[in-house]
Order: structure tokens, then C-alpha cells, then sequence
């Protein structure tokens, strides 16, 4: 019996090793406030040759003040003294569209400001800075106990932030805000102080075919070939703080900015992600794996391909609509192949298996301990029967949400109009002129120069014929049956959306813009009666009196439910270092550059080359089209300074960081605090990190720094970027034997290079 303890023990402690080895894999989204006592060691071990106080310091500048918050959804850094940004093209995409004509073509030709006075503004884009952050949770919790329920709990939090908020706000400037997140759902509590700039320019942007080369067949692909990336730039007033545009404002001047490493990557090479990724589940019992594996996922897969298939078709013979449809179609499309790949990730690598088996760990611990088991046993089975209960409701409200509120576009325009009655009725003229004005200088603004109602009604035909079929509750399709004259058939979901578009004023941008302008009664008058506005409404008051309620209440159980299994599992594995669920807070992620075997008898390696994109390209393609500049470079190996020392022109490297949607156009850092790439995407196979993330298969994808410099300096002549910028040599310093280069800090004239040399001529 000993021995068999002992062996016991034994494999336990090797159970924790391969945790820990898992977590150096690149597991983890790391506060940058608590990296120095959770991270520090195993980062250096890994060979980061930065102090914590290097990547995040209040006191002195730091790695962090280069980061931004790019208009909330994406992470951009700055690149030189002079407030140049460098994010991911698909970041950028709505900008570049919008200042984009079938004259001025900067999607398909891309666009390069050869002077400041030429660089683009952004209404509405903004970049925000992390200044501090600070652990509020004893102040945020105070007055709180665990025998509360979830409703009394958030009404003293909900307290305790307006005194918090006061506490730190009356010291602040104008342009500084704080924002307070919970962590670990709900058990700690953060406050990020922010400073945010509004007058944010495009700089440049290669072409489509070089920044969404492969479009919708590579994303979140691997091997891949896409030179992600654009620049803006941040502008400020005459004391370098935030000040809303104006043609005097200007370059930002920041506290720190990434030099940029022209050494390139090879594999075991260190990398770090720092960044703002946007939302992980990491903690989610088996239960709700299991059904976002096997019920979700697959009715949102159902309705997106289906109005990606119609679109598709229209913009493959219409170069027109191909213009007003990219961004939408990228949009859709992105999170369609990503449930895909998460789903047959979380298959391929038994993530439900794995999760079970952490269970039964739990239990067996919990069975050790009177105390933990009186508070924590009746859990899991509590999730079990929760997410039995709210499965048919879960899957309506995807259906909803997808069909009539994503997918079919003029719906939504459509159900934004009720905000307009409601004005009126409860706030008289003065408030529905108040909220005409935010609308039609916000959503309805430009709405109508990319929509196609004709590509609409096809859209909305298909779905609404998914929709009958596939709901749970068949109460929800009253509307529809209506329509179509039908109870238990299919009925006619074509003529149906031919009858709502040609007799509705929302769908022509004249007949909208004649509606807007009559007097308010009259107006919402029109607004009532139209028929898109009467459907609509049914569809919101069947969805809102049979799913909504019932969704709401098992949610928030579940949701309460959550908070205390976190709670759980830090006390029952106390030997686990935990890192919160990102929710679009400041994070870092590091591994290393690797490559992984997707399948039996299959390796990936790491980089890829400009090779690889000619062995893919076909004319005339709308995915896999290059520019004859591009080929022309390739053909003579023109590559300046930026090839591989094979020679190569390297495009794009994978790592083993744990990112997510809102990492898109994180900095990838080397070991000693340089940029050497940019993150844009995630392989297919591990798009389940958002759920468990498995070090096997769980790879980032991120531009080569030498690429993006190749594009700028050599294919768009935009050598004037590459001198603002600090390229360095350190793998080159490191093992050099002449006299290293010296960075050039003075004037440069034109065409002239930034480093000086003693020695070899790095261009050759």
C-alpha cells in the first residue's frame, strides 16, 4: 500500500510538472502589473533578457507605453518618435474603405502619404494608452459576503465603483478617464487609468492583394502568406496631450517606442504578445463546452455560410459591389471559419475529455475536504442541469441574434428606427430630434453606400427559411408564418422578402432620406406602418416574450455559477498559477517560435516566404492576385537588407502565444524588447484556445517586421516611414566581430540610409 502511495504521489508530481511545462508552452494572458511575482522567472528561464519593470512601469518609461488600444477592437503600437502606429491591415480595413472610390481605388491599389500633409483623418478612430493600473479589489468587494445573493452582491459593487470612481477621477485631467473590470469572474477587481487621442490618421496601407492575400481561403490558416499590417498615426496638440483634430495638431510624441529588428526569427526563439485581447472562456465546465461544441456552433456556422455563399456570388462578378461588400464579407466571414476550426479543435485534441478529467480531480479533491465540499460539491451538477435547461433557449437566441440582427442587413437599420418612436413617445420633439441626429450621423451615416438590397433580400429570404426550420420554439416564427401564409409548411420565403423590400421606405436611400425629413409625427406615422418595421417588431416580441426572459434568468444563474466555480478552483488547486479570462484588458502572452504537426505524419514549420505566396498566386484572382511590382522584386530577389540569411523574403512566423480577437495587431516582441513581427491571426486547428488552449496546436500567426519593411521601403518607395524608425541588429551585435552599427540620431537627408555602418554594408 506505501509503494502504491508513493507511486501516487509520483504521479501526481508529474501531472504538475506537464502543467507547468504546458504553461511555458505559452498558455496564459498575463496582468503586466503582477508579471515581476507571477512571471518574471519563468520568462527570463525562457530567455526574455528584460526586468518586469521593463515591460511594465509607472515610474520610468516602459514597453507598455507603446501600446494602444486601437478604436477599442484592435491593439496597435508606435514604431517611432513621431507617433507612427503599425497595426493589421484587417484593423484598418473600415478606414481604408471609407476614404476608398472606384476612382481612388486604396483597397485594391493601397494608399501611401508621402508627406504628413497627405496622411488621412478619422472621424471617430481613436488610440487609448494604459498610464497605470491597480488592484481595487478590497474596495470594489468591501461590504460584500458569500451568503449574499448575485442581485444584492452587484448592487453594493455597483456602489462601490461610484465611490471608487470619485476616489480616483477628481484628480484627473479631461482627457484621462479609468476603467474597472472584473477578474476571474468577479472575484478580483482591476482599474485601468487611460489617456486617449482622437485624431488618429491613416499613413499607409499596402494593397489588398499583399494585406488580405488569401482572403477567406487562408484565414486563420496555416502555412500563410499575408502581409497583414497599415500605419496611422497618432496626432496631438501643441503639449503633445489629446486634442480633437485640427490641421495643427501635431505628430504624437510618445514616452516609448518598439525598435524595430531587422535579425528576423528562427525556432525556440523567445516571443512575447502584448496586447488587448478581447474575450476567452477558459474556465467553462465540460457541460458548456459540450454544447457550444455540438449545438451552437453548428446552427452559427448553418446561417453565416449561407449569406457568405450569396454575397460571394455577387462580388465575384460585380467589381462594385465587391468595393461595398469586402468589409462587411470579411467581418462575417471571420468568425464563421473560426467556430469551424474551434470545434474540431476542441475534437482533435479531447478538450471535452480533458476537461471532464479536471473534473473528476475536483470532485476527488472536494471528497477530501468537509469544508470545500459543503460549499463547492453541488457545482458541476448544478451546470449540468442549467445548461440542459437553457440549451433551447441558448440556441433561439443565436438564431435570433444571427438572422435578424447580423446577417440581414436592413433589419438592423430597421430595428434602430424603433429608437426613434420611442423618442418620440417618451420624450416628445426635442428628443426625437436629439436622437435623429445620433443616428443619422452615426449608424445611417454612409449605411446606404455599401448596401445592395437586391443581395439583402436573397440574404434574408434564406436565413428567414433556416429560421423556420431550425428554431426550437415554433411560437417565434408566427411573423413569418403570416408572411408566407403558411403554419406547419415552408412556404414561399422568396416572394415573401420580395414583398417586404419593394414596399418598404427603408430599403431606398431617397425614400429614407424623405422620411427623415418630415415633421417628427409624421415621421414615426411612416415608421410605424412600414411593413419591414411590422415584421420586425413581431419577430422582437415573439423572441422577446418566449426566449429573452427565460434565457436572462438561467443565464444570470449560470453566470453566478461561474464566479463561485473560479472561486473554486483557486482554492481547490492552489499549486496552479491562474491567469484571468481576457476581457479586453492590457495583456501579455510569451512562448517561443515553434512549429506543430496539424496531423498524422505532418510537420508546419515555422516561417514562411515569398516563395510560397508565387507557388499560390493566380491573375486575376481576387484572393491570390499579387501586384506586378511584387512579382517583379520576387523574380529579381530585389529584397534590400530585409531577406532571410537564406536569401529568402520571409512573410510570415507562428508562436506558440495565447491571443485572441482584439490581439489583432499586437506587437510580437523579441527577447530583449524589439518588434519583430505582427500578430494577426491564429492557425485553425487551435482556434479552441479561446476555450482550452493545447500547446500541440495552439499557434499565433504573425507578420515578419522584415516583410512590413520590404513592402514599405521597396514595393510602395515609402522610404521616408523606414526613417523614422529605430532598426536595430541585436542577434547581428551579439555575435559580431566588427564594430557594431550605429544608430544615426541626426537629420537624414532623402534617400539616405538611417544606420551607418563600420564594416559590412548590411544591404548587401
Amino acid at each position: 500500500m506505501r509503494i502504491f502511495n508513493k507511486s501516487l504521489k509520483l504521479i501526481k508530481l508529474v501531472v504538475l510538472l506537464l502543467f507547468t511545462q504546458a504553461l511555458t508552452a505559452g498558455e496564459g494572458m498575463w496582468l503586466p502589473l503582477l508579471l515581476e511575482s507571477l512571471n518574471e522567472d519563468e520568462m527570463k528561464n525562457m530567455g526574455l533578457k528584460l526586468s518586469a519593470e521593463d515591460i511594465y512601469s509607472v515610474n520610468k518609461s516602459s514597453l507598455k507605453d507603446a501600446i494602444v488600444h486601437f478604436g477599442g477592437f484592435c491593439t496597435a503600437e508606435v514604431i517611432s518618435n513621431k507617433g507612427l502606429l503599425l497595426t493589421n491591415h484587417h484593423c484598418g480595413y473600415g478606414q481604408i474603405q471609407s476614404h476608398t472610390t472606384l476612382e481612388n481605388n486604396y483597397l485594391r491599389d493601397g494608399f501611401w502619404a508621402m508627406k504628413k500633409e497627405e496622411e488621412l483623418a478619422n472621424p471617430g478612430l481613436f488610440a487609448r494608452f494604459i498610464l497605470r493600473m491597480e488592484d481595487v479589489s478590497d474596495d470594489m468587494l468591501a461590504g460584500v459576503t458569500d451568503d449574499m445573493d448575485s442581485q444584492k452582491r452587484q448592487s453594493i459593487i455597483d456602489k462601490n465603483m461610484e465611490m471608487v470612481r470619485a476616489k480616483y477621477e477628481q484628480d484627473l485631467p479631461a482627457y484621462d478617464d479609468i476603467v474597472i473590470r472584473p477578474f476571474y469572474h468577479g472575484n478580483e477587481y482591476y482599474m485601468f487609468v487611460t489617456r486617449t487621442f482622437n485624431d488618429v490618421r491613416l499613413v499607409g496601407a499596402p494593397p489588398e492583394s499583399v494585406g488580405k492575400y488569401g482572403s477567406d481561403t487562408d484565414n486563420w490558416v496555416w502555412p500563410r502568406h499575408t502581409g497583414d499590417f497599415a500605419m496611422f498615426r497618432i496626432y496631438a496638440g501643441p503639449d503633445n496631450l489629446p486634442a480633437d483634430y485640427s490641421p495643427d495638431n501635431k505628430p504624437y510624441v510618445p514616452k516609448h517606442s518598439l525598435p524595430i529588428s531587422v535579425d528576423g526569427v528562427e525556432e525556440g526563439d523567445f516571443t512575447m504578445v502584448f496586447g488587448f485581447p478581447g474575450r476567452t472562456t477558459s474556465y467553462l465546465p465540460a457541460s458548456a463546452v459540450k454544447q457550444t461544441v455540438e449545438v451552437l456552433n453548428p446552427a452559427k456556422i448553418n446561417i453565416r455560410e449561407t449569406a457568405l455563399d450569396i454575397i460571394d456570388k455577387y462580388m465575384r462578378v460585380d467589381p462594385q459591389v465587391k468595393i461595398q461588400y469586402a468589409s462587411k464579407f470579411a467581418r462575417v466571414a471571420n468568425y464563421w471559419k473560426k467556430w469551424i476550426g474551434e470545434s474540431q479543435g476542441i475534437e482533435a485534441t479531447d478538450g471535452i475529455g480533458k476537461k471532464l478529467e479536471m473534473e473528476k480531480e475536483f470532485l476527488s479533491r472536494l471528497n477530501k475536504s468537509p469544508e470545500l465540499k459543503s460549499k463547492y460539491g453541488n457545482l458541476l451538477s448544478d451546470f449540468e442541469k442549467l445548461y440542459k435547461d437553457i440549451e433551447p433557449y441558448a440556441k433561439s437566441r443565436d438564431y435570433y441574434n444571427e438572422v435578424v440582427f447580423r446577417n440581414v442587413e436592413i433589419l438592423r437599420a430597421v430595428s434602430l428606427s424603433d429608437r426613434l418612436v420611442s423618442a418620440l413617445e417618451n420624450n416628445g420633439e426635442e428628443g426625437y430630434k436629439n436622437m435623429k441626429q445620433r443616428l443619422t450621423s452615426g449608424f445611417y451615416n454612409g449605411f446606404y453606400k455599401d448596401y445592395r438590397p437586391e443581395i439583402d433580400q436573397e440574404v434574408c429570404a434564406a436565413l428567414m427559411e433556416l429560421y423556420k426550420k431550425n428554431v426550437p420554439f415554433k411560437g417565434l416564427t408566427s411573423p413569418l408564418d403570416k408572411m408566407t401564409n403558411t403554419r406547419d409548411g415552408m412556404g414561399d420565403y422568396t416572394s415573401m422578402a420580395k414583398k417586404l423590400y419593394g414596399s418598404s421606405f427603408f430599403t431606398s436611400e431617397s425614400d429614407f432620406e424623405e422620411v427623415m425629413g418630415m415633421a417628427p409625427e409624421e415621421a414615426v406615422a411612416k415608421i410605424k406602418a412600414d411593413p419591414l418595421y411590422t415584421f420586425m417588431e413581431g419577430m422582437k416580441a415573439q423572441y422577446s416574450e418566449i426566449v429573452e426572459g427565460k434565457y436572462n434568468a438561467y443565464n444570470d444563474q449560470i453566470t453566478e455559477k461561474q464566479r463561485l466555480y473560479m472561486k473554486a478552483l483557486m482554492e481547490v488547486f492552489p499549486e496552479k498559477r491562474m491567469y484571468p479570462d481576457a476581457n479586453s484588458t492590457m495583456r501579455i502572452t510569451y512562448g517561443k517560435v515553434n512549429g506543430y504537426h496539424p496531423r498524422d505524419a505532418v510537420y508546419y514549420t515555422p516561417v514562411t516566404y515569398l516563395d510560397g505566396a508565387m507557388a499560390k498566386y493566380k491573375p486575376g484572382d481576387y484572393e491570390f492576385d499579387m501586384p506586378a511590382k511584387l512579382i517583379e522584386l520576387y523574380e529579381k530577389k530585389d529584397y534590400g537588407r530585409y531577406a532571410a540569411d537564406n536569401g529568402k523574403m520571409p512573410i510570415c512566423f507562428i508562436g506558440t502565444n495565447h491571443t485572441t480577437g482584439g490581439n489583432s495587431g499586437s506587437p510580437a516582441i523579441d527577447a530583449n524588447g524589439n518588434l519583430i513581427g505582427l500578430n494577426f491571426d491564429r492557425a485553425w486547428e487551435g482556434t479552441m484556445s479561446d476555450i482550452n488552449y493545447d500547446p500541440s496546436i495552439c499557434r499565433n500567426i504573425m507578420v515578419d517586421a522584415r516583410y512590413i519593411l520590404f513592402i514599405v521601403d521597396k514595393f510602395a518607395g515609402a522610404t521616408h516611414l523606414t526613417y523614422e524608425m529605430n532598426l536595430v541588429t541585436p542577434k547581428k551585435m551579439a555575435n559580431a566581430t566588427h564594430t557594431p552599427p550605429i544608430i544615426d540620431k541626426g537629420k537624414r537627408k532623402k534617400g539616405k540610409s538611417k544606420i551607418k555602418v563600420k564594416g559590412p554594408d548590411p544591404k548587401q
